[in-house]
């Protein structure tokens, strides 16, 4: 025998040759081989080819692919290289948007002061089927209130006092967020309001004006006298202090049911009084059975008298 053939007198080195040469079958058989070999490379020298095989592991960003196709029984095995986007402004929705309903136009014109006084407001005179709510003092104050109104989309006019918001003020410019407004309402709430003298009414109403500049970003433009009564004084000093109007009321809800002054049901352009109480929830239904039933829609005195 040769000598460079000797190596294979040894049994041992003849086993350890003939699994060698098994062993490159395989992997030639299988294209393991090969495949360390084809392809382009990326910029760190890692192959740029992707074998979908079965211990392939699944990138991070296809994970929750993945195991959508796992669940889905007609999905393919194969691993997707990218997931598709969906654009929000690709989907068809379901039926067509409701038609928007037309804008309001107002068919009065508040007053101007005259001879020094404000105008009196108990109704706004009008035909269209409109309703202004109206929510006085601010002495209760609970998260359950501003969610009612949004939940019926509700703005209202906030005729607030001082003396029942200075706790926590901050309080209300949710509601000033979500489109109501704050009106005036004095400071201190006295009920023998139209006793005092005119420099005492005008403090009030003006002091309170500036409160609710300083707190809300806008000056009342609307005065509500504690309690309703006013006189020719107190228009004066609504007057003297900015105010386009005194605003009273001939319906409200109160403890859970409604009291109107004229007839057994909500008008056309009724203003109606609430309070911030305990029975806020109890109120506001009623209202809102009252103003479903009357066949009105809520509007913001604000914007129906348009006084910017």
């Amino acid at each position: 025998m040769a000598r460079h053939l000797g190596f294979l007198r040894h049994p041992a080195r003849r086993i350890g040759i003939a699994l060698t040469l098994l062993g490159l079958s395989v992997l030639v058989l299988t294209g393991v081989w090969g495949a360390g070999d084809a392809g382009p490379t990326s910029s760190d020298g890692r192959s740029a080819t992707v074998t979908a095989s079965a211990t392939a592991p699944v990138p991070t960003t296809m994970a929750a692919d993945a195991a959508t196709a796992q669940s889905t029984p007609t999905a393919s095995a194969a691993v997707p290289t990218a997931a598709p986007e969906t654009s929000a402004a690709s989907v068809t929705p379901s039926s067509s948007p409701a038609a928007a309903e037309p804008p309001l136009v107002p068919d009065y014109i508040l007053p101007p002061v005259t001879d020094g006084m404000v105008p009196v407001l108990t109704k706004v005179p009008t035909e269209q089927k409109v309703v202004f709510l109206t929510i006085d003092d601010g002495a209760t104050k609970t998260p359950a209130e501003l969610q009612i109104l949004k939940a019926n989309g509700i703005k209202a006019s906030l005729f607030l006092s001082r003396t029942f918001v200075s706790d926590n003020p901050g309080f209300f410019k949710d509601f000033v967020a979500d489109g109501s407004l704050v009106e005036d309402h004095t400071v201190s709430h006295q009920l023998n309001f139209i006793h005092l003298s005119y420099e005492q009414q005008k403090a009030e109403i003006c002091q309170m004006a500036d409160f609710a500049a300083a707190n809300y970003g806008r000056r009342p433009v609307f005065f509500r006298p504690p309690g309703g009564p006013y006189t020719n004084v107190t228009r004066k000093a609504a007057a003297d202090c900015g105010m386009k109007a005194i605003i009273d009321w001939e319906a409200k809800a109160n403890a859970g049911g409604m009291d109107y002054q004229y007839g057994s049901a909500l008008r056309p352009g009724e203003i109606v009084l609430m309070h911030f109480r305990p029975e806020f929830a109890a109120d506001m239904q009623a209202f809102l059975t009252a103003q479903k039933a009357a066949g009105l829609k809520v509007v913001l005195l604000e914007d129906y008298l348009q006084t910017g």
